[in-house]
């Protein structure tokens, strides 16, 4: 979603925040912004809808210079994607403020500023916070203290940052249901979205709290709590993210990141799951009290979620329940005594996850675990474990290795459940054994990626497509599905198999591809029925199956074989495959595969 970076220092700051700008394009974002303040007390402003590189184009042509400044990529939310609707938003020719959130009571503010004769120039719910700050700066107040009157009123989410022409030497950020990081450099001091924004100039962070608000200077900072009081947060040094460089030799970031999957499924398996404090303080203590599992999370991550109920339910014997956070925190829910809340995020800042994770919170949760790939994102600072991925930096939107290692980490969480429960003998030596060969399986998908690749043509004019698993498969399909809408703007839904003839049989014909998931488990048989009413209706089949399922091309029927894998290691080994279609497919579409339109990789506002 929106990304806000922001700086206060003793030298110019416009290439730190283009640079940021740079990496917080993988987020998602229709126009992008900046302002800064002069040597002279002047307000520079520069915005332009479209990507980054036309604001750097709109800079070389008019360039800015000053020593505090804020920048901003927009995702629309009230408006369209235009410059006028791009941050910052400014209010005269004193004030400027970026803004990431939505704020809910903006239309009664407006009608407010609108009685006073405010006039404004953007359909955004953002230039109410800077009119109201405009206004208190004009009666007299500081902009700290024009922050502090103001957010109070503010109703919704926000994360802010605000520079004043009067007040060259500072800037002043809040938060509130939005994330926002300080970053602490030698006689700079920043803010922004993510570390990720930050990581060129420090390694050196502060996370703020809900409400907080800081005042940055030159090598220097306040923050001050909710109430007013001033507090001191933790500064958490990271190390630079050797995973966080350029494309290399591959054509974009999703292609890179599949291929790295291998390797990201190895780190994370290594993570040490026999220590009884593996995900954090008493997780013996606190796992042996579980007596149920509720999974809670969005997209990507809530297919991850459907896939580890299987699991969970099979080989630790737990009731699973699995919802979509926006959902579940908007509906009266029971918790059944003994829960152990799963929270899944890849980015540890998903708005409606935080929400059901704030939410999860009774006398029945025993527990609210996250598993994430982000240390010390909100997620994680909520919850009481925490199961880290080790899929590095994940710059494509359409997420590969980031959900692949969430059911790696998944299978951790199972085999310790089972473990503290006794349910261990064959069943936790069998998952051992398959995922230590899971790596060397993913690397033989790989290395079908040319024959998958000639499947795209297939795809490429075609409109819609119908994606079938069962079982455990049905979640890997769907996530299937997913991946081919998101990048190549082709309708893919998913169903059970065994649904077909309850609905959508009615949708196949010769222009609706099907592709199916099809290992060599106790539900073949079905399935392979299943398909055969496809053929039936002139459907084409595009058929994943295990090299010993049986399954041979024929006319209207393309079949890959898989490596023949165990039931815990083949939904990551599937998924993996049906990444590479949809991958091949984009391209051969020629849509923008890393940022596919409409879409954000951190979605922060509900």
């Amino acid at each position: 979603m929106c990304g806000i970076v922001a700086a206060v220092g003793q030298r110019d700051v416009p290439e730190i925040l283009l640079e940021g700008l740079r990496r917080l394009e993988y987020r998602g974002y229709d126009s992008a912004g900046l302002a800064v303040v002069n040597s002279a007390g002047d307000l520079q402003l520069r915005k332009r809808q479209g990507k980054v590189a036309a604001l750097e184009h709109a800079l070389d042509g008019a360039p800015v210079t000053g020593k505090t400044g804020i920048a901003h990529t927009r995702w629309a939310t009230h408006g369209v994607p235009s410059e006028g609707n791009a941050h910052p938003h400014q209010s005269g020719h004193r004030v400027a403020l970026v803004h990431n959130g939505i704020i809910e009571n903006h239309q009664s503010l407006r009608d407010e500023l609108l009685a006073n004769g405010v006039a404004f120039s953007s359909e955004t719910d953002t230039e109410v916070i800077v009119h109201l700050i405009g206004d208190a700066l004009a009666s007299g107040a500081s902009l700290l203290e024009a922050m502090q009157q103001v957010v109070p009123r503010l109703e919704g989410a926000y994360a802010l940052a605000v520079i004043d022409a009067e007040a060259p030497d500072s800037l002043v950020v809040a938060r509130e249901g939005s994330p926002l990081v300080l970053g602490v450099g030698v006689a700079e001091t920043y803010a922004g979205s993510d570390t990720l924004a930050l990581r060129p100039v420090t390694d050196r962070f502060v996370y703020l709290e809900e409400g907080d608000i800081a005042e940055l200077y030159a090598g220097t900072y306040r923050i001050f709590n909710s109430a007013g009081a001033a507090v001191v947060r933790p500064v958490t040094r990271i190390d630079s993210d050797k995973d966080s460089g350029g494309l290399g030799s591959y054509e974009h970031y999703m292609l890179k990141e599949i291929h790295e999957q291998p390797q990201r499924l190895e780190d994370t398996l290594a993570i040490d799951w026999h220590s009884d404090e593996c995900f954090g303080p008493q997780t013996d203590a606190l796992l042996s009290r579980v007596m149920a599992v509720q999974i809670i999370a969005c997209g990507t991550s809530y297919h991850a979620g459907l896939i580890a109920r299987h699991w969970i339910e099979a080989e630790a014997g737990l009731p699973c329940q699995v919802e979509v956070a926006s959902e579940y925190r908007y509906r009266r829910s029971v918790t059944m005594p003994g829960t152990l809340v799963v929270c899944i995020s890849q980015s540890g800042e998903t708005a409606d996850t935080l929400a059901a994770l704030n939410h999860a919170q009774n006398e029945g949760v025993v527990a609210r675990l996250a598993l994430c790939n982000v240390d010390h994102s909100a997620i994680v600072r909520a919850s009481d474990l925490t199961i880290l991925t080790r899929a590095g930096a994940e710059i494509g939107v359409a997420s590969t290795k980031a959900f692949t290692t969430q059911l790696a980490a998944l299978q951790i969480l199972v085999m310790k459940l089972a473990g503290t429960r006794e349910e261990t003998g064959f069943a936790r030596r069998e998952l051992e054994a398959a995922l230590a060969g899971l790596s060397g399986e993913v690397r033989a998908v790989i290395a079908q990626e040319r024959a998958i690749k000639s499947w795209a043509r297939h795809f490429v004019n075609r409109h819609h497509a119908l994606f079938l698993g069962r079982g455990i498969f049905h979640p890997v399909a769907m996530e299937g599905a997913l991946k081919l809408k998101e990048i190549s703007y082709i309708h893919a839904e998913a169903y059970p198999a065994g649904e077909l003839k309850h609905g959508p049989l009615a949708l196949v014909d010769a222009e609706m591809p099907v592709v199916a998931v099809a290992p060599n488990d106790q539900l073949l048989e079905k399935l392979r029925s299943n398909l055969e009413e496809v053929k039936a209706r002139g459907g084409e089949l595009f058929v994943f199956a295990d090299a010993e399922a049986g399954f041979e091309s024929a006319p209207g029927t393309h079949v890959l074989p898989m490596p023949h894998c165990s039931d815990w290691s083949a939904p990551v080994v599937y998924s993996v495959a049906l990444q590479l279609l949809a991958y091949h497919v984009a391209v051969a579409k020629g849509t923008d595969v890393d940022k596919p339109r409409n879409l954000a990789k951190s979605v922060t506002v509900e």
